[in-house]
Formats: structure tokens, C-alpha cells, sequence
């Protein structure tokens, strides 16, 4: 199987992993003008477990390096099945509160502060369970994106008073929660493999693409149960049914699929890297995934358009603080 040789390449991998993390939302987006995002999810979900099951028999599957994906799957712990397994469960959960928060708030608020709460908490639960890194300058990166969280927060109220909207409570409160969810997820994986050897994996413990794949069947199968129940009793909107998933049109449906296709090269690469970036440091950046998607949010569909004098400083100062966390989490596994 495919394994990253040095930390720049790691580095490299995250750096993917924040654009695909921080640009899947577009595709939500796009299909939002005219699909509920109840529906656009469940071709979302589709496209994650397609990624999963291509790169565990390409990637994961060939070279000398490793064990193939059916041997490893054939040897892995059930323990170690049911953590990856979970951490696709949790993730799902969040991830469905944080597409309900952009279908409120929009990108540039739903990201910010659910995936900055998810950076940081995660940070700090990854860190105590596998100390690789400089925790100073780990510590000062998550502190920056703290401030530029609260920065967020600061300039969505001020467009909100400034253009006479109402500031929506349900968005930021969805949001907090799809943060705080989305913060544990990576562990249950990170704990199913083996973080120190991926060029040969300790006895029960499972390589990236094999946990990966078995996330993927996490998130398939509980959204039989989650997305359901938002179908008939959703967050915002009036509710809907399967029986409209499938008068969706082909390219519709493509949408969503390449949108979690986008997320889960994002996935895969971001534990790949964990192997020599450590998993805190791996998963911070990959959740600097923030930045990408405020700037989608900022720049391209104009959330902050006619925006009241001085938001727009507020804004700048945000970018600028997230981009100074991000650049002391990579030196942070130098």
C-alpha cells in the first residue's frame, strides 16, 4: 500500500485535506437552489464510501508496503472494527447538524464556528491520546484559531444588525453542536490503526484505507437512521420524503455524490499523513478546512455582501488569525 515517506509530504496531504474539507460545502450549495440538503446528503454519504472502497483497492491494495486491504480487514480486531465503525457514526451525526447550519447560517458562519469548536476540541482529545508534536506552538495555533472564531461570531452579528436581519440563534446553536461532535470522531478512528507503523502494522490494528472504508460503512448505515428522521421531522424547512430523493435528476444527484467524493479524498489523505505528522497535528490542519470554506463563503457566494462599515476589517482579521494558527500547527511538527 501506498505510505507517505516524510513530513513534507504530510504536510502536503493536509494541505489537500483543508481545501476538499473546506470546499465540499460548495457542492451542498449548488445543489440547494433546488434540492433539500435532507436529500443531497444521502448522494453525499454515497460518494464517501465510493472514495473509500476505490482507494482501499487501489492505493491501499498495492506495492510491497503494509498489508493489502483484504488481508488487513481479514485480520483487524472486532474492538478495532467497532471504533472505526463508531467514529463513522458520531461523524455523521455532526456532519448532519453542520449541513443543517450552512442550509440556515451559510458557509461562512456553519464553518467557523463548528469546524473551529471541532479543531480545537479535537486538537486537544487527539493530543492527550498520542503526544506527537510541539505542544507550545500546537497550543498557540488553536489559541489563534480560538480568536478568529470569536472574530467570526463578532462580524456575522454586526451584518445581521447592519442589514436589519434577524441573526439566527438555530444556525449558531446547530452550528456549536455539529462542532462539538465533529471534535471526537477522529479519535475512534486514529485508535483503530497503527499510528507508529503503517509499513507494518501491529496484529489486530488496521492501515488507513482499511479504517477508512469501515468509517465509510459508519456513516452509510446510520444514516438509515438519522437522515430518516430528519426527512420527517427536519431542523429547518418543512419535511420531506424518500419518494422526492428519487425524482431528483441525474445531475442533481452527480452533485452530491462528487461532493462527498471531494470530502473523502480529504479523509483518506489527512490519515495517511497521520502515520507521520501524528494525529493531532494531522487532524488540526486538516480542519483549517475553516478558512477554505470562509473564503468560498466570503468571496464567492457573497455571504457578507453589503456587509456594514467595518465587517469587512473583521473579516480580514479572521482570515489572517486562522491562516497564523494553521502556519504554527505545521511548525508545530517540524
Amino acid at each position: 500500500m501506498y505510505i507517505v515517506g516524510s513530513y513534507s509530504a504530510a504536510v502536503f496531504f493536509c494541505i489537500i485535506t483543508m481545501i476538499c474539507w473546506g470546499s465540499w460545502g460548495n457542492t451542498q450549495k449548488l445543489a440547494g437552489k433546488t434540492w433539500r440538503y435532507e436529500l443531497f446528503y444521502w448522494d453525499y454519504v454515497i460518494g464517501i464510501l465510493l472514495l473509500s472502497l476505490i482507494f482501499a483497492f487501489t492505493l491501499g491494495s498495492f506495492g510491497e508496503n503494509g498489508r493489502p486491504f483484504l488481508n488487513d480487514l481479514a485480520q483487524a480486531e472486532g474492538a478495532n472494527i467497532i471504533s472505526a465503525f463508531i467514529g463513522g457514526v458520531v461523524f455523521n451525526a455532526a456532519n448532519i447538524l453542520l449541513s443543517t447550519a450552512i442550509a440556515i447560517a451559510g458557509m461562512s458562519v456553519a464553518f467557523p464556528v463548528g469546524i473551529g469548536i471541532a479543531l480545537v476540541l479535537g486538537v486537544i482529545i487527539n493530543y492527550a491520546a498520542s503526544q506527537k508534536g510541539d505542544p507550545t506552538w500546537l497550543f498557540v495555533g488553536v489559541g489563534l484559531i480560538t480568536i478568529a472564531i470569536i472574530v467570526n461570531s463578532i462580524a456575522y452579528k454586526r451584518l445581521a444588525t447592519g442589514t436589519n436581519q434577524k441573526v439566527s440563534t438555530k444556525g449558531l446553536v446547530v452550528s456549536i453542536l455539529a462542532g462539538v461532535l465533529m471534535s471526537f470522531f477522529y479519535r475512534f478512528i486514529a485508535s483503530s490503526m497503527d499510528l507508529e507503523n503503517f509499513q507494518d502494522p501491529a496484529p489486530g490494528l488496521m492501515t488507513p484505507y482499511t479504517a477508512v472504508v469501515v468509517f465509510s460503512l459508519g456513516i452509510f448505515i446510520s444514516n438509515f437512521i438519522f437522515n430518516t428522521i430528519l426527512l420527517r421531522r427536519p431542523i429547518s424547512g418543512e419535511p420531506t420524503s424518500y419518494k422526492e430523493y428519487f425524482k431528483g435528476s441525474f445531475s442533481t444527484h452527480l452533485v452530491g455524490v462528487f461532493g462527498g467524493i471531494v470530502w473523502g479524498v480529504g479523509n483518506s489523505l489527512n490519515l495517511i499523513a497521520a502515520g507521520k505528522a501524528g494525529a493531532a497535528v494531522s487532524y488540526g490542519l486538516g480542519q483549517g478546512a475553516t478558512l477554505v470554506a470562509a473564503l468560498w463563503g466570503v468571496f464567492i457566494w457573497k455571504e457578507f455582501k453589503n456587509a456594514p462599515q467595518g465587517v469587512s476589517k473583521l473579516i480580514s482579521i479572521m482570515l489572517l488569525l486562522f491562516l497564523a494558527g494553521i502556519v504554527s500547527i505545521i511548525y508545530a511538527g517540524l
